[in-house]
């Protein structure tokens, strides 16, 4: 088993110490004290040394175990110490590599100085209360600023070795600020005001180092920073590079954590408190720009992205992060991109923290019960969303893009619902929230925000659920090819009772005609698909006149002969054949070729029809197969009476679950 000792005295040390824990190899991580120790997730092969080490006892300790790589991850202040790990490696022939820490990528109006002694000529030059930031050991030096007790606050960690520095230097009890970091903006603020404090000490620690949190509190604040210089860094690798050295050195697995979390509706204070945990303590949040602006720390790492595979992509290949947080707006389970991310994170520890949605968040505004309300999504998906809102007494709509309220108003209002009543929420849980109420067609042209949400009411759903709609309900029509054929009610009834169909259903209609078993069928299968089959072009023009009357947006209008028009279709489950053109025999074997399990339903009026089908029910080996001959009679008034007048008998065909025979 490979040994590697990591002098881990930094955020960038643990996060290593963490990472090879995880690994197959033996790890030693040397800390300062007993407090560096507890920052460390105790591991089976992690070995933790927790006390200053002299160069001769890093000279024993690198002699005692023969380590094949000593990573010196210690604080770009501590020269000395960086000094002492090199140069017990060289002499002890131990591998030796420097991890250098980022410098800070944020400019300010600080006073920069080259070393304490220059601090405190600088501050013995000014007035006005002082914070420390720059730890415990080197206090001493800061005691020759003048009026040292009152003037100085130091923010110490809470350890009673820091303590014990403080005391010595002579420091009030009550300026003594012991606690552990990191530091958000808004800590470093409320310190600073606290202490009504005019001038912060500090180092450039770096990003990680928390340093650009302390340069935006300072500077809303009106705190001067005043920045002790780093030392020159020995030459080393950075983050991401001693994770790619170890990958390839000694087959370390990266196993990203990575948390996706829901955000609500986007508010800060709408969020649970452990998705604002997750977010605190990301390396990395990954995200859209919106959200990211909403909920990230100033300095922490970002990514601007939805592409489920970008972020994907992101999180494997950048190694210098360990925890990433993917923030989705709303809640995670819906309609949410997790959906479509989690399969890509199969080399990843992941875990999923749900928000409050856009639905519940709104249903509580309004004081309504959202467990009946049925939910429709209108983000780059196509719904047949006027004959949902016939159907239910509330509907829960994401409308997407710039003017999405105002065309789901006019949709609407073209299907003769201008006068439902419609709920809009704009901007919910910001501070510019707005709730709209009115009719579609008061709402229609209205100006409304991108970011909305809509709850329709419609006080009498009068959708019929049953199929065999009226012939009225059709246009009918004719052309140079004759009266384009319809299939009449009572055996559409028929038909469709024997084709079974399933909610995410994919139908064919061939020799579609007017469309009127394909336009049931699309109201049937709601969550799949029709494709309706015709080869006249008075009839496919009338085709789309009736998918339009009907607002039907799972339909899909084929020009073209069967079977030829059937190749590039999708896969079917269910198929009506209403004609056939003499093409029976290959209609059939071609459904049989793409979905062996299909099922068919066809109907024959002609006796050439009737000897096609049953031809093909012999020739093809169905596990199911059944003939209905169906005879109708409608009432036509004669004077005062009715009279029944038989209209021609038809039958109709079942075919299901067959191969061709041998």
């Amino acid at each position: 088993m490979y040994k590697i000792c990591v002098f881990a005295g930094t955020t960038e040390g643990r996060k290593l110490v963490e990472f090879l824990s995880a690994q197959d190899l033996f790890v030693t991580a040397c800390v300062a004290t007993e407090y560096g120790e507890t920052l460390l997730k105790p591991a089976k092969n992690l070995h933790v040394s927790a006390r200053r080490l002299t160069k001769e006892e890093m000279i024993q300790m690198l002699s005692d175990t023969r380590y094949d790589l000593v990573i010196d991850a210690t604080h770009p202040y501590a020269a000395d110490v960086t000094n002492n790990i090199e140069s017990a490696c060289g002499l002890t022939g131990t591998e030796y590599l420097r991890l250098l820490r980022e410098d800070s990528s944020l400019s300010s109006d600080a006073v920069f100085v080259s070393d304490i002694a220059a601090a405190v000529d600088f501050l013995n030059s000014t007035e006005g209360t002082i914070l420390l930031t720059t730890g415990s050991k080197e206090l001493l030096k800061y005691t020759g600023i003048e009026d040292f007790t009152n003037r100085v606050y130091a923010r110490v960690l809470p350890v009673n070795s820091s303590l014990e520095a403080c005391q010595k230097a002579g420091l009030l009890p009550a300026h003594i600020i012991a606690i552990q970091g990191p530091f958000s903006e808004e800590m470093n603020i409320a310190m600073l005001k606290s202490i009504s404090a005019k001038y912060l000490v500090t180092k450039d620690g770096g990003t990680t180092g928390g340093f650009d949190e302390k340069v935006k509190a300072a500077q809303k604040t009106k705190t001067q920073l005043v920045v002790i210089g780093r030392p020159p860094q020995k030459e080393g690798s950075s983050f991401s590079e001693v994770i790619e050295i170890l990958c390839k050195r000694f087959s370390c697995v990266n196993r990203p954590d990575v948390t996706v979390v829901g955000i609500g509706p986007g508010n800060r204070d709408a969020m649970t408190g452990e998705v604002r945990k997750a977010i605190t303590h990301a390396d990395c949040l990954i995200g859209a720009s919106r959200m990211l602006k909403a909920v990230g720390s100033v300095g922490q790492a970002v990514y601007d992205t939805i592409s489920p595979d970008k972020i994907a992509d992101f999180i494997l290949n950048h190694p210098e992060y360990r925890h990433f947080t993917v923030v989705m707006s709303g809640d995670t389970g819906f309609f949410s991109g997790t959906k479509k991310l989690l399969p890509l994170l199969d080399r990843c520890e992941v875990k999923v923290l749900p928000g409050i949605s856009s639905l519940a968040y709104f249903s509580a505004k309004l004081g309504i019960s959202y467990e009946e309300i049925n939910v429709i999504s209108l983000h780059g998906r196509e719904q047949n969303i006027a004959l949902d809102i016939k159907r239910n007494f509330r509907t829960f709509v994401l409308v997407g893009g710039q003017d999405g309220v105002n065309a789901l108003c006019h949709t609407l209002i073209q299907s003769g619902l201008e006068q439902v009543k419609i709920y809009i929420g704009e901007r919910l849980s910001y501070s510019d929230e707005k709730i709209t109420t009115g009719t579609a067609k008061e709402l229609a042209d209205g100006k409304h925000d991108p970011l909305s949400v809509v709850l329709v009411e419609n006080a009498f759903p009068d959708a019929v659920i049953t199929h065999g709609l009226p012939d009225e309900e059709f246009q009918r029509g004719s052309g140079k090819e004759g009266i384009v054929p319809m299939t009449k009610n009572e055996v559409r009834s028929v038909s469709l009772s024997k084709l079974k169909l399933t909610e995410r259903a994919i139908c064919w209609d061939v020799g579609a005609g007017t469309g009127s078993v394909a336009i049931e069928m699309a109201l049937k299968a709601r969550k799949g698909w029709v494709y309706a089959i015709e080869q006249k072009e008075s009839a496919l023009k009338l085709l789309q006149d009736n998918k339009e009357r009907f607002g039907l947006k799972n339909l899909t209008v084929v020009g073209g002969r069967a079977p030829e028009a059937l190749e590039d279709l999708p896969t079917p489950t269910h198929v009506f054949i209403g004609g056939s053109s003499g093409n029976m025999k290959e209609i059939i074997g071609n459904l049989l070729t793409k979905n062996p399990s299909v099922r068919i339903v066809a109907t024959a009026i002609s006796l050439e029809t009737i000897t096609e089908l049953n031809a093909c029910m012999k020739e093809f080996a169905f596990t199911e197969t059944e003939v209905v001959s169906m005879n109708v009679a409608r009432a036509r008034k004669l004077g005062e009476y009715h009279l029944m007048t038989g209209q021609n008998p038809i039958y109709i065909f079942t075919m299901q679950n067959g191969g061709k025979k041998e």
